[in-house]
């Protein structure tokens, strides 16, 4: 089985809820284990407390047999700034590091946007 959701919406902090719903309710779909989905959604508030202005994000959340696949953006320059911590405070990187199978930062059309891998296997 594969499924795909796509949201976009407003980046400011009052619409951060509704990317936790939608990736919640594609957890239960899922039959996801509390800490699977805790850390997807830990990982999720990290990335989108990145961004606070009147500009769109998009979250897009791939799941498939044994993964799940979340990219989140765009993010401006120095917007993701805490990845280039070398891990040993507590920012960015190091929440990424310890919720996630893995994450990449891609360039896209002059923007980051972050991808995220979950194992659920």
């Amino acid at each position: 089985m594969s499924d795909e959701i796509r949201l976009v919406l407003p980046a400011e902090e009052d619409f951060r809820h509704i990317a936790h719903l939608v990736v919640g309710g594609l957890g239960v779909r899922l039959d996801l284990t509390f800490e699977h989905l805790e850390d997807l959604q830990v990982a999720l508030e990290a990335l989108l407390g990145c961004r606070d202005d009147d500009g769109d994000i998009v979250v897009t959340v791939h799941a498939d047999a044994g993964a799940i696949r979340t990219s989140v953006g765009p993010f401006g320059p120095g917007a993701l700034d805490g990845l280039d911590d070398d891990g040993n405070a507590l920012g960015l990187r190091r929440v990424l590091d310890t919720v996630t199978d893995g994450f990449a930062i891609e360039e896209r059309n002059g923007s980051s946007w972050v991808e995220l891998t979950k194992a659920t296997a």
